[in-house]
């Protein structure tokens, strides 16, 4: 694709560097991950209080607390995975167990000293934001292509001898340099005498044969947040918050691709080749949210919030093995990338920014008074904007060397032509029968890339329940995740690019309690 076929000199350019236009909807494409009752009505949270999840979507909702609240919850979710590659379907399960908000939220009731109607309130809390614990799995036939043919065409692209990629300090470690010291590519000489480079496995799809291909990707981990906020109550009419977040990022891959020879032709010289590619991103960083509320009824609520980029510190590790079979005469070679770095792990270190965000979000909320016990139910909406292709990646280092000012500079266009803005909806609401009350939802997360070959989107149909009495409460949810998206195995330059289409289903049980004192 367009896209990929500019990026590809950029990878050649530095080949220790591991960030990739991918990363950057990695850590904002993501529905929220909020308290039972919020994620039991859509998520929809821009216009409503009563909540820890206030935080993290419109802080202006914490000066609605009048008492001091704390409360923490859990997650349990089952995903169902179906990958659609080369004719082929695969199928995956996974269970996952996971946080949602742990928190406390200090209100400030009536001060005789303030005139009424004035008053300020606080909120810490700690959530894990995003679960990136997931598998996609692409099994197929291809005579195609083969995905070694991208340590070729990187190979041949990038002006280096052999003798240059084989040190140990190699400029292409993680790729090139293990499929020539392995023998999966190699330099063939040509009728006029030139040279070209060659992937073992070409050699079987030019004979018209197939190859088995087997990708499978497995990631976990997540992205915390430890959150502190504040918010003014100004008459009973209009309220301001802001919040402060520090992300923790924990992010693994291990990603194996293996390719067999699906022929009983041993002349092709090629058996199999099995690689391994182990990545971890660690960080941290620092955001900041800004929220307004204005009540212009009792049962009027209007929203507002902007959330800034993520402003991240991260560090990449990575780590390639690859194991080659050739045929005729038989032969098994393997290595790894520590053995063209010198013996240690690849490390990155660099700065990201995520995509901002904005929130506007409506609420009526039936028999509104002051006295909570006789309010009956809400309706409640937020659309969001995520500006996607504002992701950018910096160096982190105080000098950057012009090979690093450009790889960024140049990424950061891909990343900005890869990507749009898009938009997200949710709606919900809430019933209330005396101490018990029944919510339902919807949410909709628009499609993040600007030019894809399959629509890309997420639906979450959301219901749950809550009990409220003397002080406690306890909230149960549940939350049906529906997400058609697409993955790339690899990508050359010479062709299009095969790929499969995912969609998953990811059911997710979750409970939170808490006490108002």
């Amino acid at each position: 694709m367009k896209r990929f076929l500019f990026f590809l000199p950029i990878l050649i350019c530095l080949g220790t560097e591991a960030q990739i236009p991918e990363d950057a909807v990695r850590y904002s494409w993501n529905p929220q991950n909020l308290s039972a009752r919020i994620n039991s009505i859509g998520g929809a949270m821009g216009s409503l209080a009563g909540d820890i999840s206030t935080l993290y979507v419109n802080p202006a909702g914490i000066a609605f607390f009048n008492t001091r609240e704390i409360s923490f919850g859990l997650n349990w979710s089952r995903l169902n995975a179906r990958a659609f590659y080369r004719d082929s379907t695969n199928r995956l399960t996974k269970n996952n167990l996971s946080m949602s908000p742990i928190g406390i939220i200090i209100g400030e009731g009536r001060n005789p000293n303030k005139p009424a109607g004035e008053k300020s309130s606080f909120a810490f809390a700690f959530n894990q934001l995003v679960n990136f614990n997931n598998q996609i799995r692409l099994r197929g036939y291809n005579n195609y292509s083969s995905f070694s043919e991208t340590f070729a065409e990187e190979f041949a692209k990038s002006g280096w001898s052999i003798n240059e990629v084989l040190q140990s300090n190699s400029p292409l470690p993680f790729t090139s340099a293990p499929a020539l010291y392995t023998y999966l590519i190699d330099t063939v000489r040509l009728s006029d005498g030139s040279y070209q480079i060659k992937a073992a496995p070409e050699y079987l799809l030019d004979a018209g044969q197939a190859l088995m291909q087997d990708y499978l990707q497995t990631t976990s981990g997540g992205i915390y947040e430890l959150t502190g906020g504040f918010a003014s109550n100004i008459k009973d009419k209009y309220y301001i918050g802001l919040s402060m977040g520090i992300p923790i990022i924990n992010y693994k891959s291990n990603t194996t691709i293996s390719e067999t020879d699906t022929s009983a032709n041993t002349d092709n010289h090629f058996a199999s080749f099995n690689y391994e590619d182990e990545f971890q991103t660690t960080g941290a960083g620092i955001n900041l949210r800004l929220g307004f509320i204005y009540r212009p009824k009792d049962y009027i609520r209007l929203g507002v919030a902007l959330h800034s980029p993520n402003w991240m510190f991260m560090t990449d590790k990575r780590n390639t093995y690859l194991t080659t079979e050739l045929e005729n005469p038989e032969q098994i070679i393997t290595t790894s990338s520590r053995t063209f770095t010198n013996g240690s792990s690849g490390k990155s270190r660099y700065i990201q920014l995520s995509p901002w965000k904005a929130v506007i979000s409506g609420s009526y909320v039936f028999r509104e008074v002051e006295n909570v016990n006789k309010q009956r139910g809400f309706i409640t909406a937020d659309i969001e904007y995520v500006n996607h292709r504002g992701s950018r990646f910096y160096s982190k280092n105080e000098d950057p060397t012009r090979e690093e000012k450009n790889y960024y500079k140049s990424l950061n266009k891909v990343v900005k032509g890869m990507y749009k803005g898009a938009f997200n909806f949710r709606v919900g609401g809430e019933l209330k029968f005396s101490v018990i009350m029944a919510r339902l939802g919807f949410a909709y997360y628009g499609n993040p890339y600007r030019d894809n070959p399959e629509s890309a989107n997420q639906m979450q149909i959301t219901g749950g329940l809550g009990y409220r009495d003397k002080g406690f409460f306890l909230d149960l949810g549940y939350v049906y995740n529906v997400k058609k998206d697409f993955q790339f195995p690899y990508r050359l330059e010479d062709r299009a690019n095969t790929y499969g289409t995912l969609k998953q289903t990811r059911g997710t049980i979750m409970a939170t309690a808490g006490i108002k004192f």
